[in-house]
């Protein structure tokens, strides 16, 4: 199992987010605020859920799409660019536009 470092510094990073909580997943993390699965920590990378009005920020950075595996896509949840991670402000404002309904 790989370190959890990486978990552990992006929940410090969100922790002014809602009732954030964190389970195991997909052989990574999966990411809640309250009851909304919005994001996924897997193999020291972040995606986070995108929707019609957010998919074009995700894009202009050529952010991956999640795929854990060779058969198993998910479209909609898309790799946090760098810049992104790194900004203390900027991403908690990404997640919860990703936790939005």
């Amino acid at each position: 199992m790989p370190s959890d470092s990486f978990r552990d510094f992006v929940l410090e990073q969100l922790s002014s987010l809602d009732g954030l909580r964190c389970k195991r997943m997909f052989g990574g993390y999966g990411l809640y605020a309250n009851e909304v699965f919005f994001g996924i920590v897997f193999e020291g990378r972040l995606y986070f859920k995108t929707h019609p009005d957010t998919l074009a920020q995700y894009e202009n950075f050529h952010a991956a799409v999640f795929a854990p595996s060779e058969k198993q896509t998910l479209k909609n949840y898309r790799e946090v660019p760098a810049d992104i991670l790194e900004d203390s402000e900027r991403l908690p404002l990404w997640a919860r536009r990703a936790a939005q309904s």
